[in-house]
Parts: C-alpha cells; sequence; structure tokens
C-alpha cells in the first residue's frame, strides 16, 4: 500500500516544472538590496507625505515602528525559507491554498498596471510639462510622455534580469543621489533663509491626520517581499534575502524621513503644492533657488533623476507583481497563457504585455476623469491604487502566522525574534494595518472630523458616492477576475506532479 506523503497544495504543475525551466540565476545580494530600496522609497509620494506638516513625519516614524519593521522581519524570514519563484503568491498558497491565493494574486498584480497608469504616468507628465517641457494637458505631446513611460517600464520588465536588474540599481542611485542633494541644499537654503521649524503643538497627533495618512505610509513601505518573486532567479536566497531585507529596512527609513523632516522644517508651507502630482519637485524648486544662476540647470536634473527613479519604481513593481501573477497562472490558478515564460529573456512575456495595455487604458480613463488635468486625475485615482494593494496584504500577513504553525519543521536560516510570541506580534501587527488601511481607502475620512465620514478628506472634484462606487466596482472586478482565472486553470492545475526542486513535502 503506498502511500503519497505531499499535500496536494504542495504539488506543482506539469505547466510550471516547464516554464521554469527557462528561469537564470542572475540576482544577487546587492542587486536584491538596490532592487529593495528602488521599490520601497517611492519618489512620487514623498510630497504628499510633507504636506501634512509635522505630523507626517510623527506618523511617517510612527508607522515605521509599528509597521515597516515588523514587515521586514516577517518577510526576511518567509524570504529564506519558502524561496521558490513567486513569492508572496507561494506563500499564501502554502497557508490557504491555491483559490485563495490564485484571486489574491490577481489583486496583487491589478494594482500595478492601475497605480503606474493612473499614478505614475501621470506624475511623469507632470514632471516633465513643469520642469523640462511645457506642453498643454491634453495635447499630443501629454499622451506621448505618458506612453513613452508606460511602454519603457513594460520593455525593462521584460528584459533579462541579468540586463533589467540595471534599471533598479540606476533608480536607486537616482533616489539616493537626488534625495541626498535636496536634503544638503534644505541645510544651505536654512542658512540663507532660517528654519521654518513647526511649533511643538504641530506635532500632536490627531485622528484626521492619522487615518488620512495611514493608506499613504502603508502604499510607502509595502514592497519587502517582492524580490521573492523572483526567488528561483536569485544566486543564494536563503543568506541574501534576510541580508538585503535588513539593510533595506534601514536605508529606506532614512531615504523617507530626512526629505520630509527637510521640507516641513526649511521649506514654507505656501511653497509646496498639495496636489500631490510633483509635490516634491515643488519642494526641490524651493530650495535650488541658494544656487543662483545654476538653479535652473540643477532643477532640470534633479528633474530627470526624479523621472528615470519614477520609471525604476514601475520597473521593479512589474517584475516583481508580473512574475507572481505568471506562476499563479501556470499553477493552476490562472489562464496557462497568461505564465508563458519567454526562453530567450526567462521572462514572464505575456503578463508583462498584458500589463502594459491595462496600465495603457487607465491612464487614458484617469486622465478622462480628472477633465485631462494630471493633478486631479492622480487625486481620484490614488486612492483606489492603495486600496488594490492593501487589500491583497490582508491574505499575505496572516500566512507567515500560519506558515510557522503548519510547517514548523521547514529550515529557517533566520527567524524572527521573540519565538511564537515574536510571530504572533509581527503577524498581527502587520495584518491589523492592512486591514484599516483597507477601510480608510474605502471610506476617506473614516471616523475623522468628529463624523463617521468626513467628505473632507475626500480628493478634490469627488463627491462620496462617486468615490465609493469607483472603489467597490473595482473590487468587485478584481474579485470576478480572480475567480474566473482560477476556474479557467482548472486543466492546468489537474496535472500536478512532485516539484524535484522544492521538496517541502518533507516538512
Amino acid at each position: 500500500m503506498a502511500a503519497n506523503p505531499v499535500q496536494n497544495a504542495d504539488l506543482i504543475t506539469s505547466a510550471a516544472l516547464e516554464e521554469k525551466s527557462k528561469l537564470r540565476r542572475h540576482f544577487g545580494r546587492f542587486d536584491i538590496f538596490f532592487f529593495l530600496v528602488c521599490t520601497i522609497v517611492g519618489v512620487d509620494t514623498l510630497g504628499q507625505v510633507a504636506v501634512e506638516g509635522a505630523q507626517g513625519f510623527l506618523w511617517l516614524i510612527f508607522l515605521a515602528i509599528f509597521f515597516f519593521i515588523p514587515y521586514g522581519l516577517l518577510v526576511a524570514e518567509l524570504g529564506s525559507a519558502f524561496t521558490e519563484e513567486g513569492g508572496a503568491y507561494i506563500w499564501t498558497r502554502l497557508a490557504w491554498g491555491r483559490g485563495v491565493a490564485g484571486v489574491n494574486a490577481v489583486f496583487y498584480w491589478f494594482s500595478n498596471p492601475v497605480w503606474i497608469g493612473a499614478t505614475l504616468a501621470l506624475l511623469a507628465v507632470a514632471s516633465v510639462q513643469n520642469y523640462i517641457w511645457d506642453f498643454e494637458d491634453g495635447s499630443i505631446a501629454f499622451y506621448s510622455v505618458g506612453l513613452v513611460y508606460i511602454w519603457f517600464s513594460v520593455w525593462s520588465a521584460i528584459l533579462s534580469f541579468g540586463i533589467g536588474k540595471w534599471i533598479p540599481t540606476l533608480g536607486a542611485f537616482c533616489r539616493i543621489i537626488v534625495i541626498g542633494l535636496f536634503s544638503l541644499t534644505t541645510i544651505i537654503y536654512a542658512i540663507q533663509n532660517g528654519l521654518n521649524f513647526p511649533a511643538a503643538g504641530d506635532f500632536s497627533p490627531t485622528w484626521g491626520a492619522f487615518i488620512a495618512l495611514v493608506p499613504l505610509l502603508f502604499f510607502n513601505f509595502v514592497g519587502f517581499e517582492l524580490p521573492n518573486a523572483a526567488g528561483d532567479e536569485m544566486k543564494n536566497a536563503q543568506k541574501d534575502v534576510p541580508f538585503a531585507v535588513l539593510r533595506a529596512m534601514v536605508t529606506s527609513i532614512l531615504l523617507y524621513g530626512l526629505p520630509i523632516l527637510a521640507i516641513i522644517c526649511v521649506v514654507p508651507a505656501d511653497k509646496i503644492s498639495g496636489k500631490g502630482v510633483s509635490a516634491f519637485l515643488d519642494a526641490v524648486d524651493t530650495v535650488f533657488t541658494v544656487y543662483g544662476g545654476a538653479a535652473d540647470a540643477l532643477i532640470k536634473i534633479a528633474a530627470i533623476m526624479f523621472i528615470l527613479a519614477v520609471v525604476s519604481s514601475a520597473s521593479t513593481w512589474l517584475m516583481g507583481s508580473d512574475r507572481s501573477q505568471a506562476i499563479a497562472a501556470i499553477d493552476g490558478a490562472g489562464p496557462r497563457w497568461l505564465g508563458r515564460f519567454s526562453s530567450k529573456y526567462g521572462t514572464p512575456l505575456n503578463v508583462n504585455m498584458v500589463s502594459g495595455i491595462l496600465s495603457t487604458i487607465v491612464f487614458l480613463v484617469a486622465v478622462r476623469i480628472g477633465e485631462g488635468s494630471a493633478a486631479n486625475a492622480f487625486n481620484v485615482m490614488i486612492g483606489i491604487v492603495l486600496l488594490f494593494t492593501t487589500i491583497s496584504y490582508i491574505v499575505i500577513f496572516p500566512a507567515f502566522i500560519k506558515l510557522r504553525r503548519s510547517r514548523p519543521n521547514t529550515h529557517r536560516p533566520y527567524k524572527v525574534p521573540g519565538g511564537m510570541a515574536g510571530v504572533w506580534i509581527c503577524g498581527l501587527l502587520t495584518t491589523f494595518w492592512a486591514v484599516l488601511a483597507s477601510l480608510s481607502g474605502i471610506f476617506p475620512g473614516f471616523l475623522a472630523e468628529g463624523e463617521v465620514l468626513s467628505d473632507a478628506w475626500l480628493p478634490e472634484g469627488v463627491t462620496r458616492a462617486q468615490y465609493t462606487t469607483y472603489a467597490l466596482v473595482a473590487i468587485g472586478i478584481t474579485l470576478a477576475v480572480g475567480i474566473i482565472f482560477y476556474i479557467v486553470g482548472g486543466k492546468t492545475r489537474s496535472d500536478l506532479v512532485e516539484d524535484p526542486d522544492n521538496p517541502v513535502a518533507g516538512d
């Protein structure tokens, strides 16, 4: 009597074995570090946090302690213990099964084409428009810049990791240089013009600012798990992931905290746009006046580096989330064709192209929703983008607790300190923030201003009914697509075999 000890959730499909044979190991320790810096430090939202003043900095530090650090420790363990290609999809599959993981993978993936099309492309357009080349909203140049941005990002994700990884590395250096130069320049600006340091009372926490900033700060801080989407392309995931995650944690806090503190302490509030599209460059424009006649040239250089940083954000998230969705597809939780990898590049070509098409559609729709204005479109869509991201983490974070309990014998090169108490603390804290960020994303102004729902926190030009409709329709469509994908993947998951490279059944 032969018994198969391998649980159904541990098996791999024949399709996955076929596609994963095309992968190549290009991803080393320092590649992962720069990839993480590029993924986590989003220059697109620095200005939005800074315009909240002292409370923006206060809540940034608060979430760094009570969310970002536990989150980093959590991923350092998961990423070094469960190293298979697919990252968060694999973790949730092992914890909750293919059905839940497959639907969640669609939420995780969908957020990125929406983010790139509705926010990053518009941010790139506004940066070029305001600081490099002036053109009208809705003009041919307006659309051309947005579309070039989207499809350059897609092309960079299609390239082999051996080549494509240099784009995140370049983006990380651009972040470090432009943020470092800005921080240094604010000191010079302060010497010449005096400090604009907030009063002590400005740091007093308020619920309204907290609930408004939670989704934004949550969105700023997520991305630690993304390199693990390329787990089978890493040279030594078990050693390199904890090293890169723990160092990127410290670097990211500094790269967020220093420029935001510099902005609120030096730049007058009326000199920074609160629209969100180019608030950071507004601050750069203000402090760079200390360079006199050279200011215009330096601002253009800073704007170019800023745009390269924004391009690299899109590239890293496409590289990671597209791989997760591709693995879900060839694992039987989506259409088989969506998970095909290129034999030439070793990258998920089909899902990359679909992401580009979705980003293009969303970009065109976002401009239409914003009545041709990049600023209005940004504000309408940012909350929905954050919502897509946060919902997926409600499933990912509890998987950490489940896997420590259900797979205690899995080799873990790194473990969260504190035993099971530490596991529960990290798992519950991160899940709590994901739930709270999702609620405040669906309902902006949740319990703010002494009201159940305060309309004062809605994006400009959007009614409560409009915003809620956008959010619920987006959730409903994504959920439906995830279920349809799982149904379509039935044929693929009917052919399950043991994975010789990942003998997880030995737990």
